[in-house]
């Protein structure tokens, strides 16, 4: 093999491992956690949509969501936050979390993961997720979401 065709399998190697990295914060080390991270990836991509209903589709009627920006806690419902998001803007938003914690028990799951929101694919500020979601009818839903908020991120 020659070394430029060999430099070349290099970077196709190194391509295709930043593809799989960058997918990689919502991996899961089992099927159940993978079930449970699923409503949260949706929830994710609802709000990059701007679509309220894609929202609402993996969310317990009456969730609730919980903000601390600057130490102060605002809360509000999770269908008042898709009816919020979900109207249309000229910003491109998209949230990741990184290395989620997700505990399970029977109808139960909490999921704790550090966050970077990006605007227009930038990072506008990071903080922790916490989500607490419940098995309703067989599959998971978001029932609240508490998150802090800073702009302290180092850019990523």
């Amino acid at each position: 093999m020659s070394l430029s065709r060999a430099a070349h399998r290099i970077a196709l190697v190194a391509a295709a491992l930043s593809v799989t990295l960058a997918a990689a914060p919502l991996l899961a080390a089992t099927p159940a956690e993978q079930a449970v991270l699923a409503p949260i990836q949706a929830f994710f991509d609802g709000m990059a949509a701007r679509d309220a209903a894609a929202i609402k589709a993996v969310s317990l009627p009456g969730g609730t969501l919980i903000s601390f920006r600057d130490g102060k806690p605002t809360q509000s419902t999770l269908d008042a936050f898709a009816e919020r998001i979900g109207k249309p803007a000229p910003t491109r938003i998209e949230e990741r979390i990184h290395n989620p914690l997700v505990h399970i028990d029977n109808e139960l799951a909490v999921v704790w993961a550090p966050f970077e929101f990006l605007i227009e694919g930038k990072v506008d500020h990071c903080g922790t997720d916490l989500f607490n979601l419940v098995r309703n009818d067989g599959k998971w839903v978001v029932a609240s979401i508490a998150f802090n908020s800073r702009k302290d991120c180092a850019a990523k």
